[in-house]
């Protein structure tokens, strides 16, 4: 996903932000609906998501004075910053519908679960998906496909597929944020002003020590946690694939295509898009099936015989049609985050924490939070770099801090976590590609805890910080009104 938004729209003048107790109202009821309504209802997120939307709006034409205008701008300027996600979500899903067809996800449950125990299967997958990611450079690429077949192989070695699921997030997300071909990295290197390659190497150890003691957590729950495998499973479920699918090691054609773009340097969503015709293609050339029965399985997805029911369930997919749900989840979300971004509700809560800040420490701290917040209340991860990169340049260099620790400290913390949060476009994708619900994957998704808790300790410890050339390395520092 390449990102290409320089992030002046998201720059509120100071007479242009809200007061507190208009910011604080959207916000309250966007807690209190998501809370209430997700939680308590049990409803799914689309309404909640609509009545905080139209409160939100409420409060910006009929107590802010904005026009119906300036909300539609908002919203719609939300809508295209997410536009790629959105198409990725639809190709995605066609994706993965394609590839079952053609025998790819299949071919790799197959041979994994020859490969594969279920006591080191939980750490070789997140080492796995993080070289798979630092090499493409996308998280969600990573795991629409690999980390597809992995929870299909987690779940044939008798591991939990919640688990499965944080190991691949872990890996993903991990690998994602040190490549120089991300688009999160680019975006929060250039909203900073920071080289990219100084940016990666501001991350490096702290992303090195989140994803090695993810690794060691995944290697004790996969001595302890895991379950035991039915005597014959593995060979019940290989036989069932084999029966099912022509398995040559030519059905792993649209995997190669789809990551040596990738490696190439190609965009992710025409990488994808190839991604399915090398589906499709190997669907008719090595499956046999005809080339209408192809498409239609892009369109409608798979629903195969294998003849074992764990396998059909794991082989299961909705094709193109099958993404209506989530797409619905993300523009709602987009559109609140518009919403919001152009009330200047989240500009309000940026300057509140700015004006907090009282030393290197928590200026870091606070600008984790901050993009933590962002993906929240906005449900993308691109503002969640944007708005804390852009509002809070000018407070790192007053603390004489290099332009590096506010790149590294946003990044830490926004790229993550947007997975944690079950109607951020992030975790609706991860849960929807991988069947499992947001909530269920959570507290096995280490690395999304991990990587900001690494960057408050050290903060707090006065490591970590990228001092600016000629400033003294002073825990407290002097600033511009000192």
């Amino acid at each position: 996903m390449d990102s290409a938004n320089d992030g002046t729209r998201f720059t509120f003048d100071a007479e242009r932000r809200p007061p507190l107790r208009q910011a604080i109202v959207p916000v309250l009821g966007v807690v209190v609906f998501l809370g209430v309504g997700s939680g308590v209802l049990k409803l799914a997120p689309h309404g909640p998501l609509l009545w905080s939307a139209v409160l939100t709006g409420l409060v910006g034409r009929y107590w802010m004075g904005l026009t119906w205008d300036d909300l539609y701008d908002g919203i719609a300027h939300s809508l295209l910053m997410g536009m790629e996600a959105i198409l990725i979500l639809f190709v995605i899903y066609a994706l993965i519908a394609t590839w079952i067809s053609a025998g790819t996800i299949p071919g790799l449950m197959y041979y994994g679960l020859a490969a594969l125990g279920p006591e080191i299967f939980l750490p070789v997958t997140a080492l796995l998906a993080a070289v798979v990611a630092f090499s493409i450079g996308s998280s969600w690429t990573t795991a629409g496909t690999l980390g597809v077949a992995f929870i299909g192989i987690g779940s044939g070695l008798g591991v939990p597929a919640p688990m499965t699921a944080g190991a691949i997030l872990t890996g993903a997300y991990a690998g994602d944020k040190q490549s120089p071909l991300s688009d999160t990295t680019n975006l929060a290197a250039a909203v900073t002003d920071t080289d990219l390659y100084d940016h990666i190497r501001a991350m490096r150890n702290g992303t090195a020590v989140a994803l090695g003691l993810s690794v060691v957590l995944y290697a004790v729950l996969g001595l302890t946690a895991t379950g035991e495998i039915p005597a014959g499973r593995v060979g019940t479920i290989q036989t069932a694939l084999a029966g099912t699918y022509d398995l040559s090691v030519l059905v792993f054609l649209p995997l190669i295509v789809t990551f040596g773009l990738a490696l190439y340097g190609y965009p992710a969503l025409p990488t994808l898009v190839a991604g399915v015709f090398a589906g499709v293609g190997t669907t008719v050339a090595v499956q046999g099936r005809p080339f209408t029965a192809a498409w239609e399985t892009f369109l409608s997805g798979t629903g195969p015989e294998t003849g074992v029911e764990l396998v059909n369930g794991l082989l299961t997919s909705g094709g193109l049609e099958g993404s209506a749900w989530t797409i619905a989840v993300v523009v709602a979300a987009l559109s609140l985050g518009g919403l919001l971004e152009a009330t200047g509700v989240i500009a309000t809560l940026a300057a509140r924490l700015a004006g907090a800040v009282r030393g290197r420490a928590s200026l870091v701290a606070g600008t984790g939070a901050s993009a933590f917040a962002v993906n929240l209340f906005s449900a993308q991860q691109y503002m969640s770099i944007v708005v804390p990169g852009m509002t809070l340049r000018e407070l790192y260099d007053e603390y004489g801090l290099d332009s590096a620790s506010l790149s590294k400290a946003i990044e830490s913390v926004g790229t993550p976590t947007g997975a944690l949060i079950p109607w951020h476009a992030g975790g609706v994708y991860m849960a929807g590609v991988f069947g499992v619900a947001t909530l269920e994957y959570a507290p096995y998704y280490f690395f999304a805890y991990l990587s900001p808790l690494v960057l408050f300790v050290s903060a707090a410890a006065g490591r970590g910080f990228v001092l600016q050339e000629g400033v003294a390395d002073d825990p407290e520092p002097a600033t511009a009104d000192d």
